[in-house]
């Protein structure tokens, strides 16, 4: 009997731990739209407006093609309750934003920012930054032109094209939190 329960335990401990593993695929026929399979979840995804790309660059629209690892989740905790998730988890304030600017030393990186000042503000008036799962497309090390703010983030109303992320509804993210953990690979294309 007390094995009995031992495995029962240990197979509720595996059934809650994250899974390994994600993939983002393109759908057939619409490069700007794909594809989110996590264990049994599979959920559907805008891509960037330039599809899955290789070659990733600044402002070109393509999603990263690659296998990344998420690095934290920030969370509008003026908008939703914290949600549950294996991932470090930061609020976002007023003051922080991305910079985006190759030229900067502080490219692909969070940074804070005034009124008034550049960057990629994180405290967006829509909803598309509620929550954001970080990944670490180009970072290591960090190359200019390569592309930056790459995210799983909320999609626009209409699922239109991302600038290079990829997107998805609230519900659909806050289901795949609960299964993302830092060594999660976040396989796309």
């Amino acid at each position: 009997m007390k094995n009995k329960a031992a495995s029962v335990s240990y197979a509720r401990k595996r059934s809650s731990d994250p899974v390994s593993a994600i993939r983002v695929k393109a759908a057939a026929g619409n490069p700007r739209r794909g594809w989110l399979t996590a264990g049994t979840l599979t959920i559907p995804v805008a891509l960037g407006r330039g599809g899955i790309l290789a070659n990733k660059r600044e402002g070109d629209g393509g999603t990263p093609r690659g296998s990344f690892r998420p690095r934290q989740l920030w969370w509008r905790g003026d908008r939703h309750r914290r949600p549950k998730t294996f991932l470090p988890v930061r609020a976002i304030r007023d003051t922080d934003a991305w910079c985006e600017d190759p030229t900067d030393r502080h490219y692909n990186q969070a940074i804070r920012r005034g009124p008034g000042e550049g960057g990629d503000r994180l405290k967006r008036q829509d909803h598309l930054y509620d929550f954001i799962i970080e990944i670490d497309h180009n970072t290591r090390p960090r190359i200019a032109g390569r592309g930056s703010a790459v995210f799983l983030h909320l999609a626009r109303d209409n699922f239109g094209p991302t600038a290079g992320c990829v997107s998805m509804t609230r519900a659909a993210m806050l289901q795949l939190l609960r299964r993302l953990g830092p060594k999660t690979k976040i396989i796309i294309g």
